[in-house]
């Protein structure tokens, strides 16, 4: 077991999602940043799909009742096991009794901690993802016990660990694909889409990132219709909204622009008034 002793601003158990279900208005959910994600628990030889504990911008504390082996990605939030400063991207043997902690936010917005065998929560709609109104909470809080599984050898003595992409942090390009109403906006339109940056606004969560700087609209509405995790809608007020990883299965407004998986997954990385640029990619 892991006690939460405190809980972060939002810190939640995520696995890659949870498919399938989108026809009865149920969102995908997920990791917001699936790359990290998937590196945090292949340095553990986890499944790629195991759940983990994904972290915003400040950190848990968690108490270890049972040793284990552990791996932090994403965000750099200064982590530290039992006061020492430990490294990201790397396997960290993990004592029955150990501490881990987070600090200072150097870089990124979101980090993963993946342990041995991957967090044991209930699986719901075939996902660990938790979700409001899906599972029993929709993140953690202080005084939960996080089940894990107990590594009864430490078997991981190759001290193993990945190389990251630095850019995929410090880029402020979000690559992006044409959306279904794309070809509907004018031909200034599109040149203020990827010839300007944009900032993005403090009304983000997991749901959608919306962006600060307007576009001019005109369009009308769209008959309702199918919405994925990485479309960017234009409101009818001008703002951009991307959507993320638990948004809404449809909507009205005309999706102009879709991100692919990758994409979403650095836009999950970029804090408040970040700023990025859109390129658009052919298909």
């Amino acid at each position: 077991m892991v006690e939460v002793l405190k809980s972060g601003l939002y810190s939640t158990i995520q696995d890659l999602g949870r498919f399938g279900f989108q026809r009865y208005g149920v969102p995908f959910s997920g990791a917001m940043d699936a790359y990290s994600s998937k590196i945090a628990n292949t340095v553990l030889g986890n499944n790629e799909n195991d759940a983990v504990l994904e972290i915003t911008m400040t950190g848990p504390r968690l108490l270890f009742k049972t040793q284990t082996v552990i791996c932090l990605t994403g965000a750099d939030l200064s982590p530290k096991l039992n006061d020492v400063s430990i490294s990201l991207n790397k396997a960290i043997k993990v004592k029955a009794g150990g501490v881990l902690s987070f600090g200072k936010l150097n870089y990124g917005y979101r980090c993963y901690l993946a342990v041995l065998g991957g967090f044991q929560s209930e699986s719901v709609m075939e996902s660990k993802s938790m979700f409001s109104n899906v599972t029993k909470a929709n993140k953690i809080a202080v005084g939960d016990s996080l089940k894990i599984n107990t590594a009864s050898v430490f078997n991981l003595e190759h001290n193993a660990t990945l190389k990251v992409n630095t850019n995929h942090f410090k880029s402020k390009t979000i690559e992006v694909f044409e959306g279904p109403e794309f070809e509907s906006l004018s031909d200034s339109q599109k040149a203020l889409l990827f010839n300007q940056e944009f900032s993005v606004s403090q009304l983000n969560n997991r749901m959608a990132y919306q962006l600060n700087e307007k576009l001019e609209n005109n369009l009308s509405p769209i008959i309702t219709s199918m919405v994925l995790p990485g479309t960017i809608q234009l409101t009818p007020s001008g703002k951009l909204i991307v959507l993320m990883r638990d948004c809404q299965t449809t909507g009205g407004y005309p999706r102009v622009l879709y991100l692919n998986e990758l994409s979403i997954s650095r836009l999950a990385q970029k804090k408040p008034n970040e700023k990025i640029r859109l390129k658009l990619l052919k298909q």
